[in-house]
Formats: C-alpha cells, structure tokens, sequence
C-alpha cells in the first residue's frame, strides 16, 4: 500500500518509492529503495523534499517499530557510491559557512591572487619548462580554504572571466568546483586538496596549442578541432616532466573529455575506466566552459546550464553529477528565477539544506514590467510568503548584466 507521508515522519526501515518535488534537489539518485542506514535518512530530512511516497508492503509504515536491517542490495546514496575510492584520512574540523557578503570580497582577493599565479606557471609551461607543483600548492590552500567558507563566492566570481584571461581562470574556477565537489562526495581534506590541484592543471595542455586557434574568435574547423582535442595528450606529457605531480592530476589532465558512454576522447572509455577524479573532472569543466564568456559564444546562465547538462543523457557519471548540482545549487549564485509573486530575483547565495529556496535578491515586477525597489529574501527561513518557480533566461528579459545585482551581496 502507497502513503504519503511528510519527510519529517520518515523512519529507518520504511520503503522509499519515491520523492516529490525537482529530481535536482534529491539526495539520492535513484528513489525507490529500503531506508536501512542512518546517514541515507540524514539525507533525506535535510534534502528540503517535503513529502514522500512509502510502500507499506515493503516496508514499514509510520509509527511501526523497527527491525534490524538487513544487507543493502542496491542503490547507495553518492557519499557511498565513492567511498571505496581511496582511504578516509581524518577531517578537518569544518569551518563554519560564511555568507555569500561575508566571503565575497575575500574571495575576490583569491581570485586575484589566483589568475597572477596561474599565469605566471603556465607561462612557464608554454616555454617548455617543467610544472612546479610546489608553486601551485598555496593556490590550491588558498582556493580550499574560500570554497570552505562558502562555495559559492570564489566558483562566481570566477566564471566572471574576459575572453583574454578564460584559459587561466578557468583552470581557477575548475580548481574551486573540483573542491567543492570533493567534499560533497565525502573526500577527506587531503584527497579534497588533490582534487583542487586536479582541476588546476587539468588544461595545462592548452599551452601547447597555436594561440591563433586557442582564441579563434569563432567555431573552429573540423582540423583546428582536431588540433585542439591533443591537448589532453599534451596536457599529460607536460605534468609528467615535473617533480611529483600526483596521479591524480596526470589521471584528470589526460581524460577529462572522456565520457561515460565511451564517446569521449582521447581514448574513448567508458564507465568506472574512467577514474572517480576525471569523471569529477569532467562536468567540472563543462559546467565552467559554459558558464563563461569564450572567444566564440557568449555564456549560459548558470540555472540553464545545470538543466542543460542534465538532458546530455551518456555525458556523465549521473551520481557525480547529482552530487555535482548539490554542491552548485539547483539555482546557482547568478541564475535569474521567476517567484511565485510574480517578480524577477537573482540568486545571491545558498542555503545548503535546502537548494529549492535560496537567497534572492528581487528587483522587477513581471506584471508591471517595471523595476520595483530591490529587496532580498531568504526563501528557506520561517515565515517567507515566496518561492521560486523556476528559471528565467537573462537574455530573453533583456538582464546581460546581473552580476552587477548579485556582488552586491
């Protein structure tokens, strides 16, 4: 027998069958499975789903006692899903999450930091010098440490990149994503820290390239492409010539343009062939690639891209990539959305218990079509009358410039 029931009344032992509301703002990536461990229920309360269905045939129903559980046979909840990838090192005590207006001008200062660094190391590469991993190391801190107090300041700010700087802030922006991701899935501080020096050199490969086809100011042509798709190749011949580069970051150089479905390059694997760290690589990448501004085409809103990357059905791991949107947000910092009052509002932060309801700033009345007084809301705290129905495309609303609304945090 099917119930519906709230998500606060959901009890070890209960059979799921399924979870209402966006697939995005689940914790698991399937939903029909028996809830036997703790931290699969811990998930789900602080999911922001509000309702669930439950099968009483198969499970128990609400108020029943619990019994022992039996073996899981199968569909384990992401942070599961990877731990078998390399051995847990003690945490980190945690720091506590800062605001996005509390983070972002120090964010902006990593930043900075970053792109001169980076700069300056790949610099080093296109002249034929070998990578210094040591140089890169304080960057890597320095981008941890932001994306711990809030993921969110450091990845906007660095999608705001010129089309003369993409190539090495991008590298930045991968490096915070890939931390960021990190952590979602469970990773310890040290493997976290691995995964940021991953993304950072996960392009060096780009340096090897013509500059005249690296920066076409249009789509390349069927030979520039192919010139182009050498640069993992290039990528990983490079970092081997330096001193200790982990595997890690070879392994994400050389294959994070491979594809779950074997239709990736340069040597078309598949599935687990691919390594946790350059499947996490990959929708890194995509997500910052077109999030920002290139040579060629302008940027994607952030919202439209996760919904984007969504439908790309082969592309990606669809665990990565769920824990992927958890660790971004359903509405990124930046996504222009519609509330159910009517107005326009630009997302200004997270609130990680609840993607579905974020920090908002509103600023234009779709019924008016009039900018109204900018008022920011907290959609997730007690009390609040609104809610978001879902995305709107900056372009067609005639907003190219909403950054200048939400760095206002």
């Amino acid at each position: 027998m099917l119930k519906k029931i709230p998500t606060q009344q959901v009890q070890l032992g209960m059979y799921i069958q399924s979870l209402e509301g966006s697939w995005l703002s689940h914790p698991f990536w399937k939903t029909k499975f028996l809830l036997q461990e703790q931290g699969d229920l811990e998930l789900l309360l602080t999911s922001g789903v509000a309702m669930v269905w439950i099968d009483c045939s198969k499970g128990d129903d609400v108020g029943a006692v619990k019994t022992a559980a039996a073996p899981l046979p199968f569909e384990l909840p992401v942070q599961e899903m990877v731990a078998t990838s390399a051995p847990a090192a003690p945490a980190a005590a945690p720091q506590a999450r800062l605001s996005m207006g509390a983070e972002v001008e120090r964010a902006a200062q990593v930043v900075n930091r970053s792109r001169q660094a980076v700069l300056s190391l790949f610099g080093e590469a296109r002249m034929g010098r070998a990578v210094d991993t040591e140089q890169c190391l304080p960057i890597v801190e320095e981008v941890a440490d932001s994306v711990a107090r809030n993921p969110s300041a450091l990845i906007s700010l660095a999608r705001l990149k010129t089309k003369d700087n993409y190539t090495y802030m991008h590298s930045v922006a991968v490096c915070a994503l890939m931390v960021s991701l990190a952590r979602r899935l469970g990773l310890d501080e040290a493997q976290s820290r691995e995964a940021g020096l991953a993304g950072l050199l996960h392009d060096i490969g780009k340096m090897a390239m013509p500059q005249d086809v690296l920066n076409k100011p249009g789509q390349l042509s069927e030979s520039e492409f192919n010139v182009i798709r050498t640069h993992p190749e290039r990528g990983f011949e490079m970092l081997k010539q330096g001193a200790a580069v982990p595997a890690a970051a070879l392994e994400v150089c050389l294959h994070h343009h491979e594809k779950i479905d074997g239709s990736g390059y340069p040597h078309q694997l598949q599935g687990e062939q691919i390594s946790l760290l350059a499947r996490m690589g990959a929708v890194c990448d995509v997500y910052d690639a077109i999030t920002s501004t290139r040579p060629y085409k302008a940027a994607w809103d952030p919202a439209g891209s996760i919904q984007r990357m969504a439908g790309w059905k082969g592309h990606f791991d669809p665990a990565i990539f769920k824990a992927f949107v958890a660790s971004v947000g359903i509405y990124p910092v930046g996504s222009l959305v519609r509330l159910e009052s009517g107005r326009l509002a630009v997302v200004t932060d997270l609130n990680p218990l609840n993607l579905a309801a974020p920090v908002v700033r509103v600023f234009y009345s779709t019924r008016s079509k009039m900018p109204i007084p900018v008022q920011t809301l907290d959609l997730s705290a007690s009390g609040a009358k609104d809610r978001v129905l879902g995305r709107e495309s900056p372009q067609e609303w005639g907003f190219p410039h909403l950054e200048d609304i939400w760095r206002q945090a």
